[in-house]
Order: C-alpha cells, then structure tokens, then sequence
C-alpha cells in the first residue's frame, strides 16, 4: 500500500456518498420549488448546519488558518466580526425573511423576493439584482475551485490546470442532480465533518508543541510580533474595523438566505440560530488554533515547513499529514473537501436558481412547466461551474482574495436592501434599485484604489444612505405593499419576533 492509497480511499468513499445523496435527492424532487427550495422542508437541525457549511467555505480550512500562521493573532478580528454579523442574522433577518418571501408569491429567489416586495411591474430590480449575483458569485465560485484544486494539488501531487478539474466533478455531479434537497443534505454531512476536525486537529497540534503555554512560549521566541493583536502597530484602528466588517456581510449572502427562506416554519429558526451559533464558534477557534499554533509547530520542526512558507493556505493540510496516520489525516483532509463543496454547491444553486427562475422564466419562457425548469437549472448549474473553472486557472489565485472580494459584493449590494425591506414600510422600488447599484459599484471602485479599508465598509454605509434618500425622495409605495409589509409584521410579533 502507497502512502497516499489511505487518501485515495477516504477521498473515494466520501465523494461516493456525497454523490449517492445526490441521487437519493434526486428521486424527491418533482418540481422546481423543490429543486431551488427543497419544498421549503428544513428542520432546524439541517437548517443550521446548511446554513452554516454553506457560508464556511474553503476558506476556513485554507484562507483563515493560513491568515493566522502567516501574521500570527491579529487576524483573529476577523472571527469575531463574523460571529457578530452571523448571529445577528439569524436574529433579525432570518425568521421575517422566511414569513416575507412565503407571503410574497412564494418567492424562490432574492430577486424574485425584491420583485414582489417592491411590485416591480417593470422588473428591473429583478434583472439588476440578478446580474449582480451571477457576477460575484462567478468570482465566489472561482474561490471554491482554487481551494478544492489546492487540497488535490497538495494530497496527490496533481499539476494545478489538472487538479482544478478534480477539486470540482463531484460537487458538480451531485448538485446537477440533486438540487437543494442534495445540498442541504450533504450540507449536514459535511458540517459534521467539518467540526470533528476542527475539534480534532488543534488539540493534536497543541500536544505536538507541548501545550499552550509552551505553544505560546515558541510563538513568541520565533516571532513576537505574531502574539499582537495589533501586529506590532501594522493594524490600526482602519485595519481593525476592516476585519470586524466582514460581519456585515452576512447581511447580504443569497445562499445563506437561501437556507433561512427553506425552513419549514418560522417557529424553526430559534433552535436552529442555538445549533447553528454553536458549530459555527466551534469551527472558527479550532480553524484559529490550527493556524496560530502551527507556527510553533514548525517553528519546532523547520524542515516540514517549506510547503507551508511558500504558500500559508496549506498549513491544515501539512499539518494533518505529518500528524496522524495516513487513514485519519484522509478524514481529516476529507473535512476540507468538505468545507469547498459545500459552499461551492450552494453558490452554484443559488446562480442556477436566478437564471431559470429570474431570467430564463421571467423573460424567455413565462409559462415553462416545471420538468422543463428543473432540466434548464440542472444546465445553468453546469454553465457556472465551468465559468468558475475558468476564472480559477490562474495558479497564483489565492481563497481568502477571492472570497472576501465577493463577501463584500454581496454584504453591500444586498445586505442594506435585505434589512431596510423587511424592517422599513416606507422603502421604495427606487430606493432598492439605488442601495443595489451604489452598494454594487462602490465595492468595485474602491478595491481599485488600493485602500487599507475593506470595501464592504465605505459599499454598506453608501448603500443605506443611497436607499434612506431614495426611498424618501420617491412617492409613497403602494397600499397593497404597504398592507402585506403590515401582515408580515403582525405575523412576526405572534410568533415572538
């Protein structure tokens, strides 16, 4: 047996099941509501830990840990950030969002919710917000590519331009196939898989540098700057609040909304924001512990450290391989695979969801049957893929770049629109129209001027001025919007919101 044979087995068998739920999803789908929503079917349980593989992507196996070997504890604001956004988003958004786009004509989709909301007869929301997600999710896509492309390259030594290919059949194949049902439901597996690594790894690690203290200890004589939070004065105040914005981000993510708007009742959300806000605090310390006490691992042990030092995102998976047993580091790097095709999945339904739902129905085919929908968005997940494939080809692409670019599309573009109309009577088709574009554009622009602050920052505040102004410089919106925003309300207080 090869050493890299307990790989190659481990890798088999999760794909092939992941690609078996797949088609066991496959044989529950009969329309295209179940195919974007599942049927609108998720127990808290499938909902929180949906929720939370979806937005836990490569990244936090790959781009945090190696943020965290490569400048030590500074780039632990980032966590808190998230945490904050993440909880703030199960608490205020998810269960009016659920109650909004159910009563809204069942709407499948954001656009398709922004439409209804705002009684777009003219369907430009729909059209504007559509394009905006196929343009950041093609770049978010493109980071789930180059992280799964990363774990191949790394494990079986694959050139890059072969192992991006790899990184993406199976999620391809199973979301294909399954739709939402088989993302959901991979989704839990995978966020399973997920923690015990997590849970698993930094505790291995912390006994291979001797225990904290000592890990501790290490940092400091190799490097004491990577003990300061403020990274020995490199991260002022703007650095901070850079890395604490990625909260506001949540806000703004079309598929983690997507698991909010599929629970099967609002009633559903409290239990699920409990587990979801656990696994996700669980996650985010283990993946910080890898990183940060790597570097006293390979402080401690310099010749296994030359992968790591050329790239830093790789230090999870030198450290599974020079640590457990060839069987356990296939678990372990499987957890990875996990995290990529996890979120990559969602992305790739959330992008098939707006071009059948949004475009391809809403302007080609407005009386297309539901078999016919299915088959269109099974094509549309397959047209995506490939577009990301192509964007990931550059070998020098790096996760966290890529994600935190589109995070922050997103967070601006939507998460102020996504607030204000579940929260605000007085907001207007006009008003959403400008938070969207301003929110849009400003991210582009300002990641072009090279500024320390991170662009979701000066996108999210613009974006909320751009609507306020907007939407009170408009008339009125119209009493039947006015009535519905008023049910939904009322709905929300029954039930505790």
């Amino acid at each position: 047996m090869t050493a890299s044979t307990p790989l190659l087995v481990t890798f088999s068998i999760y794909l092939a099941a992941m690609v078996l739920i797949g088609f066991i999803a496959w044989r529950a789908t009969r329309s295209f509501d179940d195919y974007i929503l599942g049927g609108r079917s998720l127990g808290g349980y499938v909902t929180a830990l949906s929720a939370g593989a979806s937005d836990m992507s490569g990244w936090l196996l790959m781009g945090l840990p190696g943020a965290l070997f490569a400048s030590g504890v500074s780039e632990s604001w980032i966590a808190f950030g998230l945490i904050a956004g993440a909880w703030a988003n199960w608490r205020f958004v998810a269960g009016p969002l659920r109650v909004y786009t159910e009563r809204t004509r069942n709407a499948l989709t954001l656009p398709d919710y922004f439409t209804h909301r705002f009684a777009d007869t003219q369907r430009v929301l729909r059209v504007l917000s559509a394009l905006v997600i196929l343009i950041f999710f093609a770049v978010y896509c493109a980071s789930g590519v180059v992280a799964g492309a990363r774990l191949f390259e790394s494990v079986f030594g694959l050139p890059y331009a072969e192992a991006i290919w790899w990184g993406a059949a199976a999620t391809i194949l199973y979301t294909l196939v399954g739709g939402f049902l088989a993302v959901s439901w991979t989704d839990t597996v995978q966020a399973t898989l997920m923690i015990f690594a997590l849970i698993l790894t930094p505790i291995v690690v912390l006994v291979g540098v001797g225990g904290f203290q000592p890990g501790i200890a290490l940092i400091g004589e190799f490097d004491p700057q990577r003990l300061d939070w403020f990274n020995g004065g490199a991260l002022g105040a703007v650095g901070i609040v850079s890395l604490l914005a990625w909260g506001l981000g949540y806000f703004g993510q079309p598929h983690i909304l997507a698991r909010f708007m599929a629970a099967d009742h609002v009633a559903t959300i409290p239990k699920a924001r409990r587990i979801g806000m656990i696994w996700m605090i669980l996650c985010l310390f283990g993946t910080m512990a890898v990183g940060f006490f790597g570097i006293a691992y390979f402080a401690q042990n310099p010749a296994a450290a030359a992968p790591v030092q050329a790239n830093p995102e790789r230090v999870f998976i030198v450290l599974a391989e020079q640590l457990f047993n060839p069987w356990i580091a296939g678990v372990l790097l499987s957890a990875i695979l996990a995290a990529v095709m996890s979120t990559l999945s969602c992305q790739l339904l959330v992008c098939s969801s707006v071009l059948t739902e949004d475009l391809y129905k809403g302007f080609v085919r407005p009386h297309a049957g539901q078999r016919e929908l299915v088959w269109v968005g099974r094509a549309m997940v397959l047209a995506i893929a490939l577009v990301a494939i192509a964007i990931a080809r550059d070998p020098e692409s790096r996760v966290l770049a890529l994600v935190g670019y589109a995070w922050a599309g997103f967070g601006a573009a939507f998460g102020p629109v996504v607030l204000l109309s579940l929260f605000w009577q007085r907001m207007t088709r006009n008003g959403a129209l400008a938070g969207v574009v301003v929110g849009a554009l400003t991210v582009i622009l300002w990641k072009q001027t090279g500024s320390a602050l991170y662009e979701i920052v000066p996108g999210f505040a613009l974006a909320t001025v751009a609507i306020v102004v907007a939407s009170l410089l408009d008339r009125p919106p119209p009493d039947d919007v006015q009535a519905t925003h008023m049910q939904v309300r009322a709905s929300l207080r029954e039930t505790g919101y």
